[in-house]
């Protein structure tokens, strides 16, 4: 009889495997050049190497692998929108952003580096995570390959994350209401997430139709996720965390957290998470650790 592992063994599994496997792709694919060039790309590697829940691409690889896509193009999808979230996180951290001092537990890429290279390494990795997916390695159908950059480019811009970047920006001089906000952790937060449940099962060849059921899970988990960190920014340990935390009420910005209260912040979060798995029902067993992301997301402290 086949031993089930329980959703904590096959979440710490799974979240393991994805981290070694997305380092070792990066320590692969991001040589250092022995010129002029060196720094930029030693502060790349400092940046994507090591660090980070990789949430991102084991949502794309669970889902991907429930459509039997090979392993090696769901780590090379996952190494694109990945690289999209760590030039996002070095932006974000810069003195003329959220000047934040510490990311995942070290000091941030302008500070270990300089500003300048910072920018640089940003810029870079964007443009690498475009160049992997545009890779006939990453998937030999050139259909497929346009749909992943088309999908993770609306993700990342002015109608996703970027977006939502600005609207939190503005956040800090407006007075948000509760749909404002929704709507600014949906394109902030929520895009990618979605963008990588999305591009699991485009390399799966699952038709625009067949996925709707993964987009209800990824839009819940997506606005769970964001609850949970403004419930860390609002209670959590900055060791533990690996940031800093209390910055939103810091700079007058409201999150759902000051809008609804800690304790319906978190029982709104939990109700997100059961629809979420409850959108999985279609599926059995191969959709488990999808189901475990989802939990673990509510009770993460970091």
């Amino acid at each position: 009889m086949t031993q089930v592992a329980a959703p904590d063994s096959l979440l710490a599994e799974g979240l393991a495997r994805i981290a070694e496997e997305i380092d070792g792709a990066f320590d692969a694919l991001l040589a250092v050049p022995d010129d002029a060039r060196a720094r930029l790309v030693e502060a790349m590697r400092y940046a994507a190497i090591g660090g980070g829940k990789r949430l991102r691409p084991l949502l794309l690889a669970s889902v991907a692998e429930m459509y039997g896509v090979q392993r090696e193009a769901a780590i090379r999808a996952g190494i694109a929108i990945e690289s999209i979230h760590v030039y996002s996180l070095i932006h974000d951290d810069l003195p003329c952003m959220d000047d934040d001092a510490v990311r995942h537990g070290k000091p941030t890429l302008h500070l270990a580096f300089d500003e300048a290279t910072a920018v640089l390494a940003g810029d870079s990795l964007h443009a690498f995570a475009f160049e992997v997916l545009s890779d006939p390695a990453t998937s030999a159908d050139p259909f497929t390959r346009i749909e992943l950059v088309r999908t993770l480019g609306h993700a990342s811009g002015a109608q996703g994350m970027a977006g939502g970047q600005m609207m939190d920006l503005v956040a800090e001089t407006s007075e948000f209401d509760l749909q404002t906000v929704t709507r600014l952790q949906q394109l902030k937060t929520g895009a990618l997430l979605g963008a990588a449940v999305e591009m699991g099962a485009i390399l799966g060849r699952i038709p625009p139709e067949g996925r709707t059921h993964l987009r209800g899970y990824a839009r819940d988990i997506g606005l769970a996720f964001q609850i949970a960190d403004d419930l860390i920014d609002h209670e959590g340990d900055a060791a533990v965390a690996g940031k800093a935390v209390g910055k939103d009420a810091a700079a007058g910005k409201e999150t759902f957290v000051s809008l609804l209260g800690p304790d319906r912040a978190r029982e709104q979060a939990r109700m997100l998470v059961e629809q979420a798995v409850g959108h999985l029902a279609q599926h059995g067993r191969e959709a488990d650790l999808l189901r475990a992301v989802a939990r673990y997301i509510i009770e993460r402290d970091h």
